[in-house]
């Protein structure tokens, strides 16, 4: 059932949350302008929720959406799209019963109160993805990874990575682009919140593991890696674990803003995976880092887009119903930091306009950077209570924001920055398009020295594709 949302109360990106997403087999993509770069050589892999509503319910929070894999393979200027579901186990059980079974970050689970107390809660393999040399990882922020063909996107099954024993991996590990190595970390709930802390090596197979005790049970989402140093930004959101434990409230409700705790912030050293130092600083709230590096002073800089509280949180909730009214304002903002001393230096906001979702040239991951690359809201008297409708470089040398509106009714997800096979120095950035006027889905590629001009090239997706969260670039081999 599709639900179309009247566009005096809001924008036409409500029609591709409504929409169910259909999958679709191997296709050739045709250019509606343009033509595919020479050096766009290797798979875009984009991961999002994708199926949100089952016998009439919708879900109670964007973050329960089932996740869809959007694939799209480039060589000789031609590009090949595949779109799939990830079959996890939850996922299958439901479209077996025709209806919501589990509980979720946002859903209870299904049945009377005995049979709650009981139930699992699902994995919906919906946030990220970190692209192996064999396999394809979909990752959620509460378990384990679901490995998928890379060509297929095939599900093959939870993927243990060779040591994680059910531990929780998090949608955001971090790649050296040096190394090779692969940083990331879980947050395991019980009596105390843990943070596990995992180093792999570049097939993904677990080499080290470690963790540090937290306050509480908060919400981590994302990390920094900066030269020779792990950052954690622990914001000061707790969960109350009793009503979950009864199956009385959701994680989300179960979620409370205690900005008298401040902002932890953790700095681990990378090669032993130990804490450094620990300390607070003033309350604020992220989801997503950009990127961060040591500078030659031996201090540590990074960039984030930064929520002055929790309401951020609602605004998700509000996706999914295809009305938003919560405004949670996320400019983008650079702290600097004293790792060895525990200590903040400075901190200072770089943009006022309201972003998500930064990102950097992967090879600078962890490295000196110049660029950041992230969606933007438009300068609109409504803007904050829309999705993105733009893209933007950032210069973190001249504070110059270089912007690609996309117009009205268009909505780009995550860009994605990829060097060029020929050119190194040349650079893309790639963001799937929801056009609301058109109720279709393209892939547009900019210059990523030219975000403000014309695409380079606008592919026609075969069906639409909703709003996503991120994804990954695997060059060629």
């Amino acid at each position: 059932m599709v639900t179309t949302v009247p566009q005096s109360q809001t924008g036409t990106w409500a029609q591709a949350i409504a929409h169910k997403a259909q999958e679709f087999a191997p296709i050739a993509l045709s250019a509606l302008e343009g033509t595919i770069p020479n050096g766009l050589r290797g798979a875009l892999y984009r991961n999002g929720p994708a199926f949100l509503e089952r016998a009439g319910e919708r879900v109670a929070h964007w973050f329960d959406g089932d996740g869809g894999i959007l694939a799209v393979h480039f060589a000789d200027q031609q590009a090949i799209a595949t779109y799939r579901y990830v079959r996890s186990a939850g996922f299958l059980a439901e479209e077996a019963a025709g209806e919501y079974l589990f509980a979720g970050y946002g859903m209870l689970p299904k049945g009377n109160w005995l049979a709650r107390l009981r139930a699992e809660i699902k994995n919906a393999a919906n946030t990220s993805v970190l692209a192996l040399p064999d396999r394809l990882l979909a990752l959620w922020e509460g378990g384990m990874p679901h490995a998928l063909s890379l060509d297929t996107l095939e599900t093959k099954g939870l993927d243990d990575l060779a040591g994680l024993e059910g531990a929780s991996y998090s949608a955001h590990p971090k790649r050296d682009p040096k190394t090779g190595d692969i940083f990331n970390f879980g947050v395991a709930l019980g009596a105390r919140g843990v943070l596990n802390l995992f180093r792999s090596d570049a097939t993904g197979k677990l080499q080290q593991r470690s963790h540090i005790f937290l306050d509480g049970l908060p919400l981590i989402h994302d990390f920094v890696l900066a030269g020779r140093y792990l950052i954690f930004c622990v914001p000061p959101v707790r969960l109350n674990p009793l009503p979950i434990m009864l199956s009385l409230q959701s994680y989300c409700d179960s979620l409370k803003w205690q900005p008298q705790k401040g902002t932890e912030i953790l700095v681990v050293d990378r090669d032993r995976l130990e804490l450094v130092s620990r300390f607070q600083v003033d309350p604020w709230f992220q989801w997503h880092f950009s990127n961060g590096c040591e500078l030659p002073d031996g201090s540590v800089s990074f960039a984030l887009t930064r929520y002055a509280d929790f309401q951020t949180n609602e605004f998700l909730r509000e996706v999914p119903q295809g009305q938003i009214h919560t405004v949670a304002p996320s400019p983008f903002w650079q702290v600097r930091i004293d790792p060895r001393a525990g200590k903040l230096l400075e901190s200072h906001k770089l943009s006022g306009r309201s972003g998500e979702f930064p990102v950097v040239n992967p090879q600078e991951v962890g490295q000196p950077f110049r660029y950041s690359y992230l969606s933007l809201r438009r300068q609109t008297a409504l803007a904050e209570r829309e999705m993105f409708g733009a893209i933007a470089r950032f210069d973190h040398q001249t504070g110059q924001l270089d912007e690609a509106d996309l117009g009205e009714n268009r909505y780009p997800c995550e860009p994605i920055y990829v060097s060029d096979a020929e050119n190194p120095e040349q650079g893309w950035v790639l963001t799937v398009v929801y056009d609301g006027t058109q109720h279709t889905s393209e892939l547009w590629i900019f210059a990523a020295d030219n975000l403000a001009g014309a695409p380079h090239c606008r592919l026609a997706l075969p069906e639409v594709i909703p709003p996503g969260f991120h994804g990954t670039w695997k060059p060629a081999s």
